[in-house]
């Protein structure tokens, strides 16, 4: 689970990443969470698109993504969203600490 620090922090890491990741009227396949898990190994932070011809919602395909590829989804935008997961043989990130909570 990422803390809204952790978020912000991949929020602005996303602003300079490419979409790599189109979704249009064919919807959801098996390809598209393939490349998606493929590209969350790679990089860890990967940025998607539903079309306006897509079928579902952007917050539906992130959410769907990330629940087939153990990915978070961190932020929905009009019709992009951003995905993070980390790579735990190399990861390549590194998110702000969390703060720990007092009992």
């Amino acid at each position: 689970m990422l803390t809204s620090k952790q978020r912000a922090f991949l929020r602005s890491l996303a602003m300079n990443e490419d979409t790599i990741l189109m979704i249009g009227k064919g919807g959801m396949s098996d390809a598209i969470i393939k490349q998606a898990d493929d590209a969350l190994t790679a990089r860890e932070l990967i940025k998607g698109k539903v079309l306006e011809t897509a079928d579902l919602s952007p917050r539906e395909a992130a959410e769907q993504i990330a629940l087939e590829t153990a990915a978070e989804v961190v932020q929905v935008i009009g019709s992009k969203f951003v995905l993070f997961r980390r790579n735990p043989d190399e990861p390549k990130i590194e998110l702000p600490k969390a703060k720990k909570t007092r009992r």
